[in-house]
């Protein structure tokens, strides 16, 4: 009998342990942001959106630079479409690389990622190489969300 309690403890443990892992906490961070960006990449607003908390902050390099608040993800959407469509910029595209930082402290995480956004202006081919995404998120019950994020073109 204590074979069998010794046994189902070391078990239980070691299933734990393996759902624990800084591999996987830094897997389900880094999944919203996936998600960010292939919304993105596929103009799928929904999916975009879906990966932003309600309160977000946000800096990007075209004006107004800043949003920050209540639909702050919905509203740098539409800002950036507007911008887009005044500039002639269609086909956007992000590639993230490999993140240099992914820290998780408790229901919180800050990542860095390097990045590159091609996209055609006017037609013609422009690529943003070695540009820098920096995001903070907070785990709710719904899940891990981006609760701010800023781009820092190359």
């Amino acid at each position: 009998m204590y074979r069998i309690f010794l046994a189902l403890s070391v078990a239980a443990f070691a299933s734990h342990a393996i759902a624990q892992t800084p591999g996987s906490a830094e897997t389900a961070v880094l999944a919203p942001v996936h998600r960010f960006v292939d919304g993105f990449n596929k103009g799928d607003t929904k999916m975009f959106l879906a990966a932003c908390a309600d309160q977000t902050s946000i800096l990007d390099e075209f004006p107004p630079h800043e949003w920050h608040g209540a639909g702050a993800c919905a509203k740098w959407a539409s800002d950036f479409d507007a911008d887009a469509k005044k500039n002639g910029i269609t086909d956007g595209t992000v590639t993230l690389s490999k993140p240099s930082h992914v820290d998780i402290t408790a229901d919180r995480a800050y990542v860095v990622i390097p990045a590159n956004y091609t996209f055609k202006q006017k037609g013609k081919p422009v690529s943003e190489v070695g540009s820098i995404i920096t995001l903070t998120l907070q785990k709710s019950p719904a899940g891990w969300r981006i609760t701010g994020w800023s781009w820092a073109k190359h």
